[in-house]
């Protein structure tokens, strides 16, 4: 999302600094009663984990989301579905400077792209600029990409999006652009040179007045398996991509989308009651991205602002959830964070029950005993 960085960095610089502090006393501390520090052996699909923030240490922590075409099918329009979405997905934590000056901005995630999709995730939020003659990903200001706010070339990570494609013939990714690309058919030429033009979900086929999207199992015996949207109206018409709310809604983003119980619309949004929009796009991240905090926001308060927008939404859950750090989660709190956030979404939009497992034919879920 496009801040003005100066005086969020230097708010974010207090912060991290803060929190060091506090992550290496907690770390003095557990290591004086002893083994608290000590990961536990986890199991396949697990990982271990500590938020450091209201925790007793580290726990094994889920690391995939659940895939509901193979849970349960893919015979549903696609806004029947709930998909786990990275905000910033490209400034990841440790990624090294591709023009040879030190970066200083903020990172949203600590996975790269190919481990976010191979762990569930399937929609990306990428913010695309004009630099070095190319289209970069840059998270930046004023439209504007700089040597210190350069991520790495587009194509790099076009490429990762194409292989896990190639390599998943059933899977559905949707890009979501923050767009400030001016070159003519700078986006055209990137996507093509990156060699996914094959699997592009043509906007001709998408719904105009809030009807149902085609069946996902008819996207994907077509191959349209990619879904782009760019916040550029006017690519819509000159590089036939879709222009963002001409299809969707969404709420409002950083610490002003986080009030407990309130859900309304960005700005550029229509109204999140709006149901010629087919599809629903719930962010909640904070405005400058602390991973600490992202572990105590992808908890029970995700979950819980899930339902006010629902409400907001005329009664429509979220298609898209985007969060920072999707990973992380609170210890205490119960299931497993953003992915536990995601198994409720798609269990209410398939069968009307709090946990997708619940849908699963014979289910013993106690998820719907009290309906």
């Amino acid at each position: 999302m496009g801040l003005s960085l100066l005086p969020y960095l230097l708010i974010f610089i207090a912060i991290t600094s803060s929190l060091t502090l506090y992550s290496y006393a907690s770390t003095i501390d557990d290591q004086a009663r002893g083994n608290d520090d000590e990961c536990p052996k986890c199991e396949a699909g697990l990982y271990c984990f500590n938020c450091h923030l209201g925790s007793t240490g580290p726990t094994c922590a889920r690391t995939t989301a659940t895939d509901p075409f193979k849970l349960l099918n893919n015979s549903l329009p696609f806004n029947k579905y709930a998909f786990l979405t990275t905000h910033n997905a490209y400034a990841i934590e440790g990624e090294p400077s591709h023009t040879e000056v030190p970066r200083i901005t903020f990172t949203n995630q600590e996975d790269n792209i190919t481990q976010q999709l191979q762990n569930g995730v399937r929609a990306l939020m990428l913010d695309t600029y004009d630099f070095r003659g190319d289209v970069w990903l840059c998270h930046s200001f004023a439209g504007k990409c700089h040597d210190y706010t350069a991520f790495e070339p587009a194509i790099d990570t076009l490429k990762e999006i194409e292989a896990f494609m190639s390599s998943n013939p059933g899977e559905i990714v949707t890009l979501i652009l923050e767009d400030y690309v001016e070159a003519p058919k700078g986006l055209t030429k990137v996507f093509t040179d990156a060699g996914l033009m094959k699997y592009w979900f043509p906007v001709s086929r998408m719904p105009k007045h809030g009807e149902d999207w085609p069946l996902v199992s008819d996207m994907v015996a077509k191959n349209q398996r990619l879904l782009v949207f760019t916040s550029s109206k006017s690519k819509e018409v000159s590089e036939g991509i879709a222009y963002q709310w001409n299809y969707m809604v969404e709420n409002q983003y950083g610490d002003r989308g986080m009030k407990p119980g309130q859900c309304t619309n960005r700005a550029e949004s229509a109204p999140l009651n709006d149901t010629t929009k087919s599809l629903v796009l719930v962010n909640y991240f904070r405005s400058i991205p602390i991973k600490q905090f992202s572990c105590v926001d992808n908890s029970a308060n995700l979950t819980a602002m899930l339902h006010p927008c629902h409400d907001a939404a005329a009664n429509r859950w979220a298609n898209f959830v985007a969060v920072d750090y999707y990973k992380a989660r609170r210890i205490r709190s119960e299931g497993g964070g953003a992915f536990q956030a995601l198994d409720m979404l798609n269990g209410e939009l398939l069968c009307g029950c709090d946990d997708v497992h619940a849908c699963v034919p014979g289910s013993f879920s106690t998820a719907c005993n009290a309906r």
